[in-house]
């Protein structure tokens, strides 16, 4: 066995390469890769531009009562969004939405007029509830029910027929 080995030690099928990958083919390797990149994005760009090109010359004609001045309308400008009617399209969703938020916690938290004309008031949310702790939910009698009076002949009639605090009779027993 220990003569195979050494007999295998001379062989160039089975050592090791002595020679590492050049750097010049590494260098041209980036190089051509880099060149395909520049190509690409150029066939790309034409490839876009000509779709472009097609789109505005296929585009429908526009309507003859819309009065636009610019002959693309794929182009909006600031002054069209201003004509567009409300709900209109966010710009910029986190400032609007903070400015929103903000004027719904102005609105939640001051006092101010819903309907002068009625009468309607808003008030704070803090104060409408101590406002609520001291005299209670409103209430209002439900359909079908007497409000309670000292002079309804219901309510008498129900204290007379109430018998839950009488002692039930023996059951042999006849009354």
């Amino acid at each position: 066995m220990s003569e195979e080995i050494r007999n295998n030690e001379h062989d160039p099928a089975t050592e090791f390469e002595h020679q590492d990958l050049c750097p010049r083919a590494v260098y041209s390797f980036l190089i051509g890769l880099a060149i395909a990149g520049v190509v690409i994005y150029f066939v790309l760009w034409g490839l876009y531009d000509l779709m472009d090109a097609y789109e505005k010359k296929h585009q429908p004609r526009q309507n003859p009562l819309a009065q636009q001045t610019t002959a693309d309308t794929r182009m909006v400008t600031t002054e069209d969004i201003t004509k567009f009617p409300q709900p209109r399209l966010e710009r910029n969703e986190r400032i609007e939405i903070k400015d929103f938020r903000l004027k719904e916690e102005q609105t939640l938290n001051s006092y101010g007029w819903v309907d002068e004309k009625a009468g309607v008031v808003r008030i704070p949310i803090e104060r409408a509830m101590q406002l609520i702790a001291q005299r209670g939910l409103p209430t209002t009698a439900r359909v079908g029910t007497t409000p309670v009076s000292e002079v309804s002949p219901a309510a008498q009639a129900a204290q007379k027929a109430d018998t839950s605090n009488t002692a039930p009779a023996p059951k042999g027993k006849k009354q």
